[in-house]
Formats: C-alpha cells, structure tokens, sequence
C-alpha cells in the first residue's frame, strides 16, 4: 500500500514563502510522476504541478508559474513544493498526488492520480 503524507503548510502573510514535502511510502516513488493539487473552501481540487519520474519535465498551472517550483528526491522518496511570492488567493489545502501509470487522463485532471495523501493546509493573508 502507498501512502502520502504532506507537510510544511502554514500561515504566512502576502508576499512569504513556504516549502511543502510529501513523503511516500513504498518502493514506487521514483518510477512514477506526481503532482500537488489544491483545494480552497467551497470550490473544486484544481491542479498545482506535477514532475515526472526523474524529474526532467515539470508543468505548472498558469496561476503559480514562476512563482511555485516542484522539486524531487528519489533517494528519499520524497516530493517538494516551493512556494514563493505567495497571494492570498494561494489559500487552501495542497494534496500530492501520484499519477496513474500509463493513463489516459490529462496530467492536470483529478481523475489522472490514484493515490492521494491528506493535505496540509496554506493559509496566506494580506
């Protein structure tokens, strides 16, 4: 069984930076891309980026481009989020996400992941 567990999140006022870790469990972790989505209250999980198994392609969503950059060890089984310049609007709770191997589903599209950790939650204020 894979497990996921994030951390790192926090309060931070406009313009602060966090950096956010996902732990994996398991021997998987470095044959297979992952991803950070996020949720703020009363809207849908939305994509964040994702990076691929070796790390050699990253995506990000338009909104964090030049500002989030996504990060890999495989040697810790371990996932990162570096959130800079951050926004109030950035608020929310952040899940990692491993992708489906071999899906069909857009890399930014919820249904693409199959295993999810429990979130850690930014809180960014003005």
């Amino acid at each position: 069984q894979v497990q996921l567990v994030e951390s790192g999140g926090g309060s931070v006022q406009a313009g602060g930076s966090l950096r956010l870790s996902c732990a994996v469990s398991g021997r998987t972790f470095s044959s297979y891309a992952w991803a950070w989505f996020r949720q703020a209250p009363g809207k849908e999980r939305e994509f964040v980026s994702t990076i691929s198994w070796n790390g050699g392609i990253t995506n990000y969503a338009d909104s964090v481009k030049g500002r989030f950059t996504i990060s890999r060890d495989n040697a810790k089984n371990t996932m990162f989020l570096q959130m800079s310049s951050l926004k109030p609007e950035d608020t929310a709770v952040y899940y990692c996400a491993r992708r489906v191997a071999y899906g069909s589903s857009r890399y930014d599209r919820v249904e693409g992941y199959d295993y999810w950790g429990q979130g850690t939650q930014v809180t960014v204020s003005s």
